[in-house]
């Protein structure tokens, strides 16, 4: 039992230290802002590599999120006679959840991943202390873009997604036999139902889980140690936590903005 109770504690002590030094990380960026218009470069190349070449996947995933959402509740709307309001239900469930949520899923798998590795094998090489040694900051140079970007492309990317996922569900509604509603009357429902509120909540949603990909990612990042291995194990950690994270924010959220 000692031992048990000694592990548990052990985990506790390291959950509060991540926390406590990812939000030192995201302090010590904050203060960084004030150096963003020497840095627009780098800042314009971050917000190409998150959101300019993220969007062929985000196109396909909401497109299909859409679609998929569209015929599971528009067969079950049709048992009812009710699928006139499937507009309505697409509209808000991606604009609320399934557009911020997956869309930052897919930019910590795609992006947040890759922000890891990179700062993971200048730590490994040494290039961060580079850095130090010629008197340049790394949270400037290296965090201060990669937050400022991600804030910026992870709610356009989710205004992107959800767009096209309220038309994907919009077609299916309209082509599926059992389904079929007009493109009018799903409008009709969707613009009754989504309210300027909504979109608030998910932007809102959206900018957090931005930043809490890019100061976890890059966090993790300079935690790498342990050669080719340790940078492996750097990645799958930066992916999980930001999941974890973004899952824990979403619930903290939805409640406070309900």
């Amino acid at each position: 039992m000692t031992q048990l109770f000694d592990f548990i504690g052990r985990k506790v002590l390291d959950s509060f230290r991540i926390v406590g030094e990812v939000l030192i990380l995201l302090w010590r960026t904050m203060l960084a802002f004030r150096e963003a218009p020497r840095n627009l470069t780098s800042i314009f190349s971050q917000m190409a590599i998150i959101g300019y070449e993220t969007l062929p996947v985000a196109s396909v995933m909401g497109f299909f999120v859409g679609m998929v959402l569209a015929l599971q509740t528009g067969t079950e709307l049709y048992k009812y006679g009710t699928q006139d309001i499937i507009g309505g239900i697409v509209g808000l469930s991606m604009v609320r959840e399934l557009g911020p949520v997956m869309t930052s899923f897919l930019v910590a798998g795609r992006v947040g991943s890759a922000m890891a590795a990179e700062i993971g094998v200048m730590k490994v090489y040494e290039e961060i202390d580079a850095l130090k040694t010629l008197e340049i900051d790394p949270v400037r140079y290296l965090v201060m873009p990669r937050l400022i970007a991600a804030l910026i492309c992870v709610p356009a990317l989710t205004i992107y997604a959800d767009c096209i996922g309220i038309t994907g569900g919009a077609i299916i509604s309209h082509l599926h036999p059992r389904i079929f509603i007009s493109y009018s009357t799903y409008t009709d429902s969707l613009r009754m139902a989504l309210k300027l509120k909504e979109i608030i909540v998910g932007l809102t949603k959206s900018f957090v889980f931005g930043g809490i990909i890019a100061t976890v990612c890059c966090y993790v990042g300079f935690g790498t140690s342990g050669g080719a291995r340790g940078i492996g194990v750097s990645t799958t950690r930066s992916v999980v936590l930001s999941f974890m994270l973004i899952l824990v924010a979403d619930y903290f959220l939805t409640r406070v903005l309900m």
